[in-house]
């Protein structure tokens, strides 16, 4: 699975491997190169990071749309 779009300088791709799933996440320019970081993880880190990225995406919401429209 593959996450990105035309409008952002970013991308990430995740896969299965052998004992888990392998996530790489690419960076166009840090320090003037580009950067590709590159996480093995097992299923145990994998769910851990999963749930961490849910928590943290969750409390942006919570934090950006603090109300309801019209409130």
């Amino acid at each position: 699975m593959s996450a990105g779009s035309q409008d952002r300088d970013w991308s990430l791709s995740v896969a299965a491997a052998e004992q888990g799933v392998r996530v790489e996440i690419g960076l166009p320019d840090v320090a003037g190169q580009p950067f590709t970081a590159i996480l093995t993880l097992d299923r145990d880190e994998a769910r851990m990071l999963a749930r961490a990225l849910l928590a943290a995406s969750g409390d942006a919401i919570e934090r950006t749309f603090s109300s309801p429209p019209g409130a």
